[in-house]
């Protein structure tokens, strides 16, 4: 028998949830963001959930190998681009799009001696307009583009782009500094281009370009601070779950848990679920992070420990060993989570350990389905 700790993956939502961002992104083309293992969710899930994205974005050679061995077709961009001279020989026979960001990338290709008969090579050039973390300066692309044009294993006008560095916060002055930056780079280049992650999508739409790289968005994990991704429109893709295996009396003063961090006020009711930290949810949440017990709002109580968690039936006389415990998803925002935790969504969903069990689903909450 398997542990109670499951994440149900509503594959309909992630479907929904990529109409809404081409409603939103308009003529722009969408690269789905599957990094991460799917943010967590699944690779291979997600992107059958997602097929009709126009790409993939992926952070690794070896996760393009895993989409085109599981059959998918679309096209698929290594982010991060490629490390050795290894890795050129297996981008051409995946049909992988590397994102070119560094002098040394320029100086493998140039090494290369692939032969005649070898297919060319797609490629995306990052720019630095502010991130300061891959790419090249603006001033740099003209070269860039020139060195790539005489590569005759590299398909001409390469797409080009850069990524925000605090999308999320709309006045930031530093993205409207950042789309100058841009638009002065390309403007003398006969190119695709892309610039807009989720955030940027949804405060500079203006800006979608010609496509759009999305990720967050596409699973229902908000990217903006105090709003949650229901508020935005999109639908929880994880809802990770488990159940009650007891609901024990405590006596007034005693403590429950490691280190005694919670002391019963009262004689009361404290309910038993099975999950903890071994499964990925975070240790560090204090008492008063909330839980779903069969559909009903309690607080957690006590330290968090690896198979474990505790929480204050008093609010829910009718809580019964065996009852449903949700810790985020539907009914429950993950990013509620993150911001007890300390962090983002994004960390929490890609945090899932091996032993949880992940199940599938198709419907919406409202019942509809997909797929």
């Amino acid at each position: 028998m398997s542990r109670a700790a499951a994440a149900t993956i509503h594959l309909a939502a992630l479907t929904a949830n990529l109409a809404r961002v081409r409603a939103l992104a308009s003529r722009a083309k969408v690269m789905a963001v599957v990094k991460a293992d799917g943010y967590g969710h699944g690779l291979e899930r997600v992107a059958r959930a997602l097929a009709d994205a126009d790409a993939f974005g992926v952070a690794s050679p070896q996760d393009g190998q895993r989409l085109r061995a599981a059959g998918f077709r679309q096209r698929i961009v290594v982010l991060s681009g490629f490390d050795e001279p290894g890795d050129l020989p297996e981008l051409r026979r995946l049909a992988l799009e590397p994102v070119i960001h560094h002098d040394f990338q320029l100086e493998l290709l140039e090494a290369e001696r692939p032969g005649p008969a070898a297919p060319r090579l797609r490629c995306w050039v990052e720019i630095d307009t502010g991130m300061h973390r891959l790419g090249f300066d603006p001033e740099a692309l003209p070269g860039v583009v020139a060195r790539l044009a005489e590569l005759p294993q590299v398909e001409r006008a390469p797409i080009l782009m850069s990524h925000f560095a605090n999308s999320d916060v709309a006045d930031d002055p530093s993205n409207a500094r950042q789309m100058q930056r841009f638009d002065a780079a390309v403007a003398a280049h006969d190119a695709e281009r892309s610039l807009a992650n989720s955030a940027g999508l949804l405060h500079f739409p203006g800006h979608a370009a010609d496509w759009v790289r999305v990720g967050g968005l596409l699973y229902g994990i908000s990217v903006i601070e105090g709003r949650t991704g229901g508020e935005l429109g999109f639908h929880p893709a994880m809802t990770l779950g488990t159940r009650l295996i007891a609901i024990n009396r405590v006596r007034a003063g005693e403590s429950v848990g490691y280190a005694g961090t919670f002391a019963c006020p009262e004689d009361m009711p404290v309910g038993v679920a099975a999950i903890g930290y071994g499964d990925g949810y975070p240790r560090h949440v204090a008492s008063g992070t909330p839980v779903l017990v069969r559909g009903r709002e309690v607080p957690l109580i006590g330290r968090v420990s690896m198979d474990l968690v505790t929480v204050d039936l008093r609010g829910h006389p009718d809580a019964r060993v065996g009852d449903p415990v949700v810790l985020w998803g539907r009914g429950l925002p993950v990013e509620r989570i993150a911001a007890v935790a300390g962090t983002i969504g994004y960390e929490l969903t890609c945090g899932m350990t091996r032993r949880v069990a992940f199940v599938e689903d198709w419907t919406l909450p409202d019942g509809a389905g997909a797929g």
